[in-house]
């Protein structure tokens, strides 16, 4: 076989590998990294969670960083390039050392069909193996404990919510689901979860293991105030924190998380008062209540479920209130579509919605009837065949007093980020 030569090419040849786009299980990607230098020499926190895991992941890579510490982070989805999936120091890995990180893949593969995701976890260790870190910070594709990233033992694992979402493959309870992502725990080794009503079977699969849980609102917190906000935890106090630059109230429970896991590691890796300050206001997360500049003001939220979407409106209705808000929305065919529309039904004067590409989108006239059944009415809905086109309608009605909220899915807005590029 004649490998790819771009990160484009290797990037479809990775779509080919595997019958299936999810296929959970740790057995072929364990099997391959067996053959392969892809050995992390440094402390690890993984974070999974249905809502806030990449607001946490990127939040303890800047705090870490501010300290001094060489990081390595990987997250997914991403929004515009491949690359944001793998950074180290921050900054996001070339072509060239990722196109590197697969052909040390596949120099172990053989003939074990692995998926996209599975590909893209194992280059990311290759190179965070030959990288030399002092702290690698780990977001959880789906679930947790048939993850590909659980084939690495997290020094502090952290669970950032628990809720209804791919309910094909979690199972369709907080029960099951709470189960799942708790596999990504280790015997004796710390937790931190910030759900305030954590399901029992992730409780009681910390109990079994051994492994310390620190619970929010138990035994970490935080206060927020005016202008400033305060922190506690098994660490100690933290306070005069500036207040995260990611946008939304929900966000000081992430900060809050986040410094709860770096208090467990503090006999590892030294975090000092400044540094915690520094990477609060530092912290980048593209898609997470993402003002655009100008008017009219536009949100960009990759919210997709009922939770996120909960959340999305809370943060919205804090922004004050606005003339017209009209919403852009495309979103997944599998998820729930309904609890999304309920949660969002009170912050939207008017739906433009779009078509997702692929096979996993959902159409916009099967969206557009979802709002009618809601009791959306008819002439406060449009359909449209992608994001862009939808976006672009969005702003030839709307005045500069208006706002532009676009959710529902990590492609829609990607797409819209295309669009205002």
């Amino acid at each position: 076989m004649i490998r790819p030569t771009t990160l484009e090419s290797w990037l479809a040849y990775l779509e080919t590998l595997h019958p299936k786009a999810i296929a959970m299980g740790l057995e072929r990607v364990a099997l391959v990294r067996s053959r392969m230098d892809a050995s992390l020499a440094c402390p690890v926190v993984t974070v999974t969670g249905t809502n806030g895991k990449g607001s946490t992941c990127a939040m303890l890579e800047s705090i870490y960083r501010s300290a001094g510490h060489r990081t390595g982070l990987y997250t997914s989805p991403h929004l515009v390039r491949y690359n944001e999936r793998v950074k180290v120091d921050g900054d996001a890995q070339s072509d060239d050392a990722l196109i590197a990180g697969f052909n040390a893949v596949e120099d172990a593969r053989g003939d074990v069909p692995l998926t996209y995701f599975e590909y893209g976890t194992l280059a990311a260790f290759s190179i965070f193996a030959r990288a030399k870190l002092d702290v690698a910070v780990l977001e959880v594709g789906l679930g947790g404990r048939l993850d590909a990233v659980n084939i690495v033992d997290a020094d502090v694992a952290v669970v950032t919510s628990v809720d209804i979402d791919h309910v094909d493959y979690l199972g369709p309870t907080r029960e099951a689901i709470g189960r799942e992502k708790a596999g990504i725990f280790r015997a004796g080794r710390s937790v931190v979860c910030a759900d305030t009503d954590p399901p029992a079977s992730l409780v009681a699969h910390a109990r079994a293991l051994g492994a310390p849980i620190v619970l929010l609102g138990r035994d970490y917190g935080y206060v927020a105030q005016e202008r400033q906000w305060r922190y506690w935890g098994p660490d100690g106090k933290r306070h005069g924190l500036p207040f995260p630059s990611l946008r939304g109230a929900y966000q000081l429970a992430n900060a809050a998380t986040a410094l709860a896991a770096i208090g467990l590691l503090r006999d590892r890796l030294h975090v000092g008062a400044g540094a915690v300050r520094d990477g609060l206001v530092a912290v980048e997360l593209p898609g997470r209540f993402q003002v655009l500049p100008g008017m009219p003001a536009i949100v960009l939220d990759v919210a997709h479920n009922p939770h996120a979407a909960r959340a999305l409106a809370a943060t919205l209705a804090a922004m004050g209130r606005f003339p017209q808000t009209i919403a852009v929305l495309g979103i997944l065919a599998d998820k729930d579509w309904a609890g999304v529309i309920e949660a969002m039904r009170g912050s939207v004067d008017r739906w433009f919605v779009a078509t997702l590409p692929g096979p996993r989108g959902a159409s916009a006239a099967r969206v557009v009837a979802a709002l009618a059944a809601a009791g959306i009415a008819p002439d406060a809905t449009r359909a449209f065949d992608d994001v862009g086109t939808a976006f672009a309608a969005a702003r030839a009605v709307a005045s500069d007093a208006d706002r532009i909220v676009i959710f529902g899915s990590f492609l829609t807005v990607a797409a819209a980020l295309a669009a205002v590029r």
